[in-house]
């Protein structure tokens, strides 16, 4: 089980699919990374508009934003109670899985398999289409803005860079960088950009989200 103490957490690598068909009925699994509700909607309305004609289209997810509660939800989109979205989500749970979304796609095929026979099938297309994506451990990230003049830009775009961290620049009247930081690289690095501009960058932080590059596989 992944502790909380460090604020590491259980998610997909990236997206996944996989598909299988049970007496007649077509199942299509999709799964992906979704680090807010927000995410986790767009994924699931992407879904649908890939599949407009499926029978169902069945949405579940896990996502905790920031430090706050997880946000869990799953529909059965008109199947039996209990049948579709509530087997989705318990495969996520079982497997302690956050900020991730699934869609089952299903074909009816003429043939009725029953609140069991659904419940195995929507569980079983969750699983594969999460096994296809990949399950790695994530660990906190932090915001970092950085502020400077351009003579010091090239200095910290070049540590950055050296980093090997996610950023993005905007150069204006001054260069600002959005930067994303694992919480434990955050003080060193912080640190190499003051030495570096001797104390010339701004450096504004924001709360450790719980986001960013994977660290470890699963």
């Amino acid at each position: 089980m992944v502790g909380d103490a460090d604020g590491a957490y259980r998610t997909v690598a990236a997206r996944g699919s996989a598909a299988f068909t049970v007496r007649g009925s077509e199942f299509v699994g999709h799964a992906a990374p979704a680090r807010t509700v927000e995410e986790a909607e767009a994924f699931v309305a992407e879904v649908r508009a890939a599949h407009p004609d499926a029978t169902h289209n069945v949405p579940a997810y896990r996502v905790r934003d920031e430090d706050g509660p997880r946000r869990e939800y799953a529909s059965d989109e008109a199947e039996p109670s209990g049948s579709a979205g509530k087997p989705a989500l318990n495969v996520l749970a079982r497997r302690e899985l956050e900020n991730v979304a699934v869609v089952v796609a299903r074909y009816y095929g003429g043939t009725k398999l029953g609140v069991g026979g659904l419940a195995r099938a929507y569980a079983k297309a969750t699983k594969l289409a999460v096994d296809d994506a990949g399950v790695v451990e994530q660990v906190p990230h932090l915001r970092l803005a950085i502020g400077t003049a351009y003579d010091d830009s090239g200095t910290v775009r070049g540590i950055l860079e050296s980093e090997g961290v996610e950023f993005e620049a905007d150069y204006g009247e001054r260069v600002r960088f959005d930067v994303w930081l694992p919480v434990d690289e955050a003080e060193r690095v912080q640190e190499r950009i003051r030495s570096a501009t001797s104390g010339r960058a701004d450096l504004e932080s924001s709360s450790p989200r719980r986001t960013g590059d994977a660290s470890t596989g699963g």
